[in-house]
């Protein structure tokens, strides 16, 4: 097993259109939350998203190329190249030997549901040409590869809301096992839309608030249900002796990763949460100091998963469990779905490289039965060794990633 470091970071989120203007924003406890504007929600139950704000493709990219791009390939393409800047790879390796797992959990949504729209009302000839490659969720993979020349590996996962996690760890596995020297991970999703908003609200998976400081409430007594978000994230990951030969700034470790399933219900975790313990056991290197930890949970906000959750840190790690800085992060940006592993892994590097635990807003009123330290409303300074980044998904995906600090 070789040894994956973290060299390259790149965001497109609803607090921040880069790292640092996310790490900014996150440890100020900023809410990203607001009345959805990208349609009419006048007539619709649930309002409120974190929606990417000051994003012009067409200036980032050029008109034709946003034209024939779906919006999740454009924040992914944008991330990645945030990050592989940051890293300085280019040029430093065999384009075979970097590669790219990047995902989404749903794809291209927006252009599924013009193309459809045109196909009813102006009929077949007005689907657009480009309506494939514009939708498929491989495709922000595919892009990625060919901006960045990348050769080796390139795989899209989706493990619905684990999506980002999973293509993260399946990447560090990559390194590790030799299979590529350097890889672009992910995950990116644009699904604010009616149909998303509808059918995730109709589902009862919804906040039942349509006021932006109070819809996301992680693990507090009020959380009612997830506030829909978008956005992607990408770390360039690479292996520790090319990093080091060629004396790249290593912004840390990944020190362990573990992939489970609930096997259990298409929505609902298990509520023994024994598959979450293992992952979050499996990922924590041993002999780990506890107090030293921070957990950026998946905290949706909503009652099954903070409850779970909770559940799953206890039977992991016992009564050491008090010990962790937990937060939600999730809080301030809202939930980016397929996104989210990889945005809130940044998170976990960032709270490393500053010691400090971003907090958990919107908190007020604690719930009895979630009684860890979940940081409330305001990010807490501390020494840090390791952080982990939880996403679990619908399907009954769990992943968690463990970073250390360099």
């Amino acid at each position: 097993m070789r040894r994956v470091v973290v060299t390259g970071m790149g965001t497109v989120d609803p607090i921040g259109n880069s790292v640092t203007e996310f790490r900014d924003a996150l440890f100020a406890g900023k809410n990203g939350i607001g009345i959805i504007t990208r349609f009419d929600v006048s007539e619709y139950r649930h309002k409120v998203a974190g929606e990417v704000k000051n994003f012009d493709a067409a200036e980032r990219f050029g008109k034709p190329f946003a034209r024939k791009t779906d919006l999740f390939t454009l924040y992914a393409l944008a991330a990645a190249e945030e990050a592989m800047q940051q890293s300085g790879i280019a040029g430093t390796l065999d384009g075979e030997r970097l590669g790219v797992c990047f995902g989404s959990g749903i794809g291209g949504i927006e252009t599924l549901m013009q193309d459809h729209q045109n196909l009813l009302e102006k009929g077949e000839r007005k689907v657009s040409p480009h309506f494939v490659p514009k939708i498929i969720y491989n495709i922000a993979a595919g892009n990625i590869a060919i901006a960045h020349k990348a050769f080796g590996p390139c795989t899209a996962v989706s493990t619905a809301c684990a999506t980002g996690t999973t293509a993260i760890g399946e990447g560090y596995r990559t390194i590790a096992h030799g299979y590529a020297d350097a890889m672009i991970c992910g995950g990116s999703e644009a699904a604010i839309t009616p149909l998303c908003v509808a059918g995730f609200g109709n589902c009862q998976a919804l906040s039942d608030s349509n006021d932006p400081e109070t819809a996301c409430t992680p693990f507090d007594k009020r959380r009612s249900g997830f506030v829909m978000a978008e956005g992607a994230g990408a770390l360039v990951l690479e292996e520790y002796e090319h990093a080091v030969a060629r004396g790249a700034q290593i912004l840390a470790e990944i020190v362990g990763y573990s992939a489970t399933c609930d096997a259990y219900h298409v929505t609902a975790p298990d509520p023994e949460a024994k598959q979450v313990a293992r992952a979050f056991a499996e990922a924590l290197p041993e002999g780990t100091d506890l107090a030293k930890v921070y957990v950026n949970a998946h905290g949706t906000s909503t009652p099954l998963n903070d409850k779970t959750e909770t559940i799953g840190l206890k039977r992991a790690f016992g009564a050491g469990a008090a010990k962790l800085h937990i937060s939600s992060t999730k809080s301030m940006t809202g939930h980016m779905l397929g996104a989210t592993g990889a945005v809130e892994a940044i998170a976990c590097v960032l709270a490393l490289q500053n010691n400090t635990v971003p907090p958990t807003i919107h908190y007020s009123e604690p719930d009895p039965e979630l009684d860890l330290d979940y940081t409330p409303n305001t990010a807490v300074q501390t020494e840090l060794d390791v952080a982990l980044s939880s996403n679990l998904g619908f399907g009954g995906h769990n992943a968690v990633i463990a970073f250390r600090k360099v």
